[in-house]
């Protein structure tokens, strides 16, 4: 009987003959897309990009008229003893801004002793600002900064009983530059050494581990360049290429293991290298370019949020999963294919004999299955009140963009500063910003309604008086206000008074002006807002997709249902250990952190697109497995048997790769990434554990053949080759029937799953 060729078996095959040709070209590609990127570079998202609704349309404003507010910077002057009229204390201050200001590289320098500077004195008549800009662009203002991080140690210095702190656009920037860039870097490189160790161990053989990693490095060298391209039409943050990272060292290691692992295990029944490597083609190639269509589709639906930052991640991590995708079902093949069995080369003692390739799976695997199977519902109820206990805690998550003080760790410098400001002058560090554009701002109704807008803030408890309104030079159509709050805990309803009251009753009333809110608080209201509203877009697609896919992939209502309800479980107790630990601080101290109270409120969309197509990664190479001994005659419960034990290894192997590179991401500084790792690493964690090897094979065992049912008005489906006609050792026999309406006929018996040997036996039904 002719054998059939699914679209992996030929890519491999083709690979395979033409394997110099194969090897040349993905070089070729990488290196000419390190070129393109070098030459074109990435166009990064701006501001009024990254920021939906109002506060995007007022730094769209300000980005449009080409002007930009200057780096500002404040120093906190505190006396224990001595009070800010005191002539000491004042002298001291004005010695500490005369300091900053000989640096040259400063100008506008203030202090509250100044004519017209109002509002830098605290209540408690302890603490002063003293506050200044930095001169040229906001861009170079960290360029400038030693000479005032000089000044200021001198002031100290020279005046040892006051307590003086900086804060402000250049010293924040260079902080996060310093230490969160170091954070990322230091993960990323982690990263590479863990997954190769790891590969190590499950391979046994250096070529084998080197394989993957080195692949998958490509892949997202790569992608980058592809990226870069991308960019000319979807600008790019500065945290993509991290998230791509992450998801293409995770997928490209987990693709090329599945796939080396099953050549290997070929190799190890006796095959030559031409036979493993095409049966591996039509069956773990299949599976990977089905998890990685998932993948893909699963991260296209954070498109539908509308957020910039979202969109750029989704298109890195598309580009650099399809990248890898096809680096596994066409360079690899050509690369095992030239290597033979040199790919066990470099051996390691112990280890190689320990893991040698098997569809067996071993005693530990064989004796859980053999439980779960024996009480398949028992075994339900059980791991699926798990999943469900450890969701439940979600149902009371709360969503916050963190402020500075909740994201960085208590003991950093800037966040006790940051602190000590807020106390000292509420809602200066963060105030609101109303950016005005008219058509003359020195018009008299323009003033008139500034005016009024002042009195009226002030007056409706919105704000202080330290309202400051700040012009540029040579434009007479734009000027930023900005408004500090009253009172700092309640921001939100203060944002809402201002934007629905005060502005409507004040600059409302000129023709032609527009004054949108921007600031932090209105940013994060606005993010919300944005994500509260297309969340459910986005959850729709991916799961209405990921059911077609699953649905035409394995031609079973059943499954495609099956693989849906698993992933949401994993996603949802995800969701609860992220909650238990960061919002009520149970074992926060695990990841070195306090609990903020909150989950950032970026972090559900983006973990459940990640987690749901990277879960299909797991789901599709067992399910292919259980599918391809399904329709070589198995009954499904020895199907699923073999399936799950002869998969144990591989996905063993390839999950804790994942919660070894997701929990680098844990150990980071910044709090949203510590959850990302966190949530990331737990649900891979449970999904290869809990779900794959007690609930999977549990809820198969309980259906039955009803795992297979098809309705009669989906026949027209296409019907895909799982790689069954692939096996030397299945005897050549009529196909079973197409399963129809839940009924079915299984012409194999198996004699024994190990040897993965058949008999015939009479059809059955």
């Amino acid at each position: 009987m002719a054998r059939r060729r699914n679209l992996a078996a030929s890519m491999g095959g083709w690979s395979a003959r033409h394997r110099k040709t194969a090897v040349f070209a993905w070089l070729l590609f990488v290196v000419l897309s390190v070129a393109v990127s070098s030459m074109a570079g990435s166009k990064q998202l701006s501001d009024g990009d990254m920021t939906p609704g109002e506060a995007g349309r007022a730094q769209k404003i300000i980005e449009d008229a080409g002007v930009e507010d200057p780096a500002s910077e404040m120093l906190l002057v505190t006396s224990a003893q001595a009070n800010a009229d005191d002539p000491a204390f004042r002298s001291a201050v004005q010695d500490i801004a005369a300091k900053v200001a000989a640096t040259d590289v400063v100008e506008n320098v203030r202090t509250p002793y100044d004519a017209g500077v109002q509002g830098a004195k605290s209540s408690d008549g302890h603490s002063v600002l003293v506050q200044f800009d930095f001169k040229g662009k906001n861009d170079d203002a960290v360029d400038h900064l030693d000479p005032v991080l000089d000044a200021v140690k001198a002031a100290k210095a020279a005046h040892p009983d006051l307590t003086v702190e900086q804060l402000g656009d250049a010293s924040s920037e260079k902080w996060f530059d310093d230490t969160i860039g170091n954070d990322f870097k230091t993960a990323e490189w982690t990263a590479v050494p863990l997954a190769l160790g790891i590969l190590l161990i499950a391979f046994g053989a250096v070529v084998a581990a080197l394989l993957p990693v080195a692949l998958a490095l490509t892949a997202f060298i790569a992608a980058g360049g592809l990226l870069a391209l991308a960019t000319r039409i979807v600008p790019t943050s500065d945290t993509t290429m991290s998230v791509m990272l992450l998801i293409g060292l995770a997928v490209g290691v987990d693709y090329c293991l599945f796939y080396i692992r099953r050549e290997r295990e070929e190799r190890a029944k006796g095959r030559d290298p031409e036979r493993a490597l095409e049966i591996a083609a039509a069956t773990s190639g299949r599976s990977v370019l089905i998890s990685g269509v998932t993948v893909m589709v699963a991260m296209a639906g954070m498109m539908f949020t509308g957020l910039g930052q979202f969109q750029s991640m989704a298109l890195g991590t598309i580009l650099v999963v399809l990248t890898a995708m096809i680096g596994s079902v066409t360079v690899l093949p050509a690369l095992l294919s030239m290597l033979g069995d040199k790919v066990d080369g470099g051996k390691i003692p112990g280890l190689a004999r320990m893991r040698r390739p098997s569809a067996d799976g071993g005693r530990f695997w064989g004796a859980i299955l053999r439980t779960v199977l024996r009480r398949p519902l028992v075994w339900t109820v059980a791991a699926g009140g798990v999943l469900i206990a450890l969701a439940i805690p979600a149902a009371d998550m709360k969503l916050s963009m963190l402020p500075l003080d909740k994201e960085l760790p208590k003991d950093v410098s800037i966040v006790q500063t940051y602190k000590h400001v807020n106390e000292k002058f509420p809602g200066g560090p963060a105030p609101a910003e109303v950016v005005v554009k008219a058509k003359d701002i020195n018009a008299a109704d323009v003033q008139g309604a500034l005016d009024a807008f002042k009195k009226k803030a002030v007056a409706d408890g919105v704000s202080t008086e330290k309202i400051e309104v700040r012009t540029y030079p040579g434009k007479t159509d734009v000027m930023s206000i900005s408004v500090p709050f009253a009172d700092t805990s309640k921001e939100v309803e203060s944002l809402k008074k201002l934007r629905d009251s005060v502005i409507p009753e004040t600059f409302g009333k000129v023709k032609g002006l527009d004054a949108p809110v921007t600031g932090e608080t209105a940013r994060t209201e606005d993010f919300n807002h944005q994500l509260g509203k297309t969340t459910p877009i986005a959850f729709g697609f991916v799961l209405l997709f990921a059911f077609l896919l699953m649905l035409t992939s394995f031609r079973s209502l059943t499954i495609a249902l099956t693989a849906i309800v698993l992933n949401l479980l994993s996603v949802g107790a995800a969701y609860g250990v992220l909650t238990l630990v960061f919002q009520h601080g149970y074992g926060d101290f695990l990841v070195g952190t306090d609990a903020p109270g909150a989950i950032t409120s970026w972090l559900p969309l983006f973990l459940f697109v990640v987690l749901f197509g990277l879960s299909m990664d797991y789901h599709v190479f067992v399910v292919s497995r259980i599918r391809e001994a399904y329709d070589r005659g198995m009954n499904t419960n020895d199907a699923v048997a073999y399936g799950v034990r002869s998969t144990a290894g591989v996905v063993t192997s390839a999950a804790v790769i994942m919660v070894a590179v997701f929990g680098v991401f844990g150990t980071l500084s910044m709090q949203q990434m510590k959850q990302m790792g966190v949530g990331l690493a737990v649900a891979v964690l449970l999904d290869a554990t809990i779900i794959r090897a007690i609930l999977l094979p549990a809820v198969m065992g309980m259906l039955g053949e009803r795992n297979w049912y098809l309705p009669k008005w989906l026949g027209w489906l296409p019907t895909m080759d799982h790689g069954a006609g692939s096996d030397d050792d299945a005897p050549e026999q009529p196909r079973r029937e197409p399963v129809l309406a839940g009924r079915h006929a299984a012409p194999y018996e198996p004699e024994d799953v190990s040897t993965n040997q058949w008999i015939p036996r009479p059809p059955v039904g």
